[in-house]
């Protein structure tokens, strides 16, 4: 009766099958430096904010620019990288991307100047451009298909072992030694991560690679940076009506709508927007922006609560983001059984109305507010994300033929991309406007020259109070009520963007499949026997 299924089933080689689980090792410590950058990123801000010699003295907009400029290389390169994969060959560019981000990880942590942080940030996220999809797709072309859930989830908990280290090294690492070394820490791994995949990995290439597509490239690349820099601008100003501002949104999303009409027509498109007619595909790629587009916002102003409100040092804001990258490591290789259990409709709205709820629970978070509150609401997030990434991985991944592996991943990876780019963009703008307009008339009594700069973020108020001495103490209290504002206020619009995720996916994701398994034998039989 599986006779028929036997040579579609067998598709990798015996030697390759023996030492999948070390090749999936080696790849994920490929994606693991991607991850772990962000993570100590996210705890390194602060100091990185501080003037010299202690940091570079970046204001808010100029460290949402340090992500950013990662961020939007990273995504507007992903689809591209992705075809090369396919048509060069997936442990070239992995082994070419490494070394890009290693390159750029050593010149980030000798940045004399913010531009000189933003200009590297964005040559490392060339780098990983390359390493993402290529990690997804030579995982795809290592283990047979029914295999595959098991591994993307060991896969997507790999993320929740560098979310849990990031914070915890960079924290280490900052207590010990100066800023950059959250960025020269990338270079030892790269390197071990070299050696190990010029040992074991194999190669694979697509037999019917697309036509890279330069055009599309430049303006998705362009158009993103020009609509993440008028949302930046309109919350560095507080004013979304500035001509500035609304002449620059506007001139992105018409670039990014040339773009979409502009891929619908080529023969060989970046995005083949074809994808997208299929629901399921649509809803999962969806799901993931809108998650990321939440958390990442969240997690930027985070950071700022933890460690301007209440006092705490790098190293201790590390140990408080355990809980929410400890529930992924728990519950993201698992998160298969409750899809096998319940399907993917069920588990994913679930995971997307656990991160509304506890995006919102920020909304109630003052500055007295017990510590085990918070790393319950981590937990609770990092349990959420974990049921939304995998079975929503499985879905894109599994939706396109093996051949095209590094295009669904680049896709998945795009759009995650694009959406914590946005989500910082747009949370950030609202936590600036929020905060400037909390705090501008408490700044009245400084000189007009600093007024601007102060009311940019509570690190700048509190910089500005630190240099007055004692006549400064009187801005700390409004700094921290006007923060605890703006972060509540931020929270909740990206709870309102999670519950959005949550009627996609409740729409338009498949519930539980009444055994595939068994009706594909049966056609296989039906069709055997004529």
């Amino acid at each position: 009766m599986t006779t028929p299924a036997v040579p579609v089933e067998r598709r990798v080689p015996e030697e390759v099958h023996r030492r999948r689980w070390a090749i999936l090792g080696v790849l994920m410590l490929s994606l693991l430096i991607v991850v772990l950058d962000n993570s100590i990123l996210n705890v390194a801000i602060k100091t990185i904010s501080t003037p010299a010699p202690t940091g570079l003295g970046a204001t808010q907009s100029e460290l949402e620019w340090a992500i950013n400029a990662y961020t939007l290389v990273f995504a507007g390169l992903l689809f591209t990288a992705g075809l090369l994969g396919d048509r060069l060959g997936r442990k070239k560019t992995l082994l070419a991307g490494l070394a890009v981000f290693g390159a750029g990880s050593a010149l980030a942590a000798e940045s004399g100047s913010s531009a000189q942080l933003i200009a590297f940030r964005a040559l490392m996220g060339l780098g990983a451009a390359f390493v993402m999809p290529a990690t997804l797709a030579v995982l795809m072309n290592v283990f047979e298909r029914d295999e595959q859930p098991k591994a993307i989830g060991i896969w997507a908990g790999g993320v929740g072992l560098a979310i849990a280290i990031g914070p915890i090294t960079g924290g280490v690492l900052l207590d010990h030694f100066w800023w950059g070394s959250v960025f020269l820490i990338n270079v030892p791994i790269v390197i071990i991560a070299l050696a190990l995949m010029l040992w074991l990995v194999p190669d694979s290439r697509d037999p019917s690679p697309g036509r890279v597509d330069p055009v599309g490239v430049v303006l998705s690349v362009v158009g993103l940076v020009l609509l993440v820099y008028g949302i930046i601008k309109g919350g560095q100003l507080a004013d979304f009506t500035d001509t500035t501002v609304l002449a620059t949104i506007a001139a992105g999303l018409a670039v990014l709508a040339f773009f979409v009409v502009y891929e619908k027509r080529s023969d060989h498109p970046s995005i083949d927007v074809t994808y997208f007619a299929n629901k399921v595909f649509s809803a999962a790629i969806a799901a993931i922006a809108l998650v990321f587009f939440a958390l990442m916002g969240v997690t930027f102003f985070s950071v700022f609560y933890t460690q301007s409100v209440r006092g705490y040092s790098p190293l201790q804001t590390g140990l408080l983001m355990l809980p929410l990258a400890a529930a992924q490591m728990i519950f993201a290789p698992r998160a298969r059984l409750l899809v096998d259990r319940f399907g993917n409709r069920a588990t994913t709205t679930a995971g997307m109305v656990i991160i509304a709820a506890m995006l919102a629970a920020f909304a109630a978070l003052k500055a007295d507010t017990p510590i085990w509150v918070l790393e319950v609401v981590f937990f609770l997030m990092g349990t959420g994300m974990a049921h939304i990434m995998t079975p929503t991985s499985v879905v894109i991944m599994q939706a396109l033929p093996r051949e095209k592996a590094g295009s669904a991943s680049a896709l998945s990876n795009t759009f995650r991309q694009v959406g914590g780019a946005l989500g910082i963009a747009v949370l950030g703008s609202v936590l600036s406007t929020s905060y400037r307009n909390g705090i501008q008339d408490k700044l009245s009594l400084l000189p007009a020259g600093v007024r601007h700069t102060a009311g940019e973020s509570i690190e700048a108020t509190l910089g500005v109070a630190a240099k007055l001495g004692p006549h400064g103490k009187a801005l700390v209290a409004p700094a921290n009520d006007a923060f605890l504002h703006a972060m509540h206020v931020t929270a909740l619009c990206g709870a309102g963007v999670a519950v959005l995720g949550a009627i996609v996916v409740a729409l338009f994701l498949p519930g539980k499949a009444p055994a595939p398994q068994e009706d594909k034998e049966e056609r296989q039989l039906v069709a055997a026997e004529h």
